[in-house]
């Protein structure tokens, strides 16, 4: 058996590495960028804008039944594209074992309006309660000149 001999004048080296945890940040960092998007699972609308707006926080739970109509017309519940025709009974089957029978409406400002009473009319069909039509609070600036 050899013997090791000992280096007394070798100093240890006490420093962190961190390049990588570096490395595993930039990584997580990246994951969360492409992931974060697609969690998203509402549909792009510009919402009209409204000065006597309520806040419905019910509107942003998960569970939360969301109708919207685009500026093209199309109708969405949820994330998916649905026709008039079918909404009543989906939205009927999402309200089966709900006790609060509240439906939102996400409709964009440049929407048809017959498309959207159409939409409020497939939700009705289903025995909905509550109908919240979500808008987005009017900014008031005071720099705008006041009409007269």
């Amino acid at each position: 058996m050899s013997l090791v001999k000992r280096d007394e004048g070798r100093k240890v080296n006490s420093n962190i590495n961190v390049t990588p945890m570096v490395d595993v940040m930039l990584v997580l960092l990246i994951i969360f960028m492409v992931i974060t998007p697609m969690l998203n699972n509402k549909v792009n609308v510009n919402l009209p804008t409204a000065d006597a707006a309520t806040v419905m926080e019910n509107a942003n739970k998960e569970d939360a039944i969301v109708v919207a109509v685009t500026r093209d017309g199309r109708t969405f519940l949820g994330a998916n594209q649905v026709t008039i025709d079918d909404m009543g009974s989906k939205i009927s089957a999402l309200l089966e074992n709900k006790t609060d029978k509240e439906v939102y409406m996400r409709a964009d400002e440049r929407a048809n309006y017959g498309k959207v009473m159409d939409a409020i009319d497939g939700i009705r069909s289903a025995g909905v309660s509550q109908l919240g039509l979500l808008t987005e609070k009017r900014d008031t600036d005071d720099s705008t000149p006041a009409k007269k």
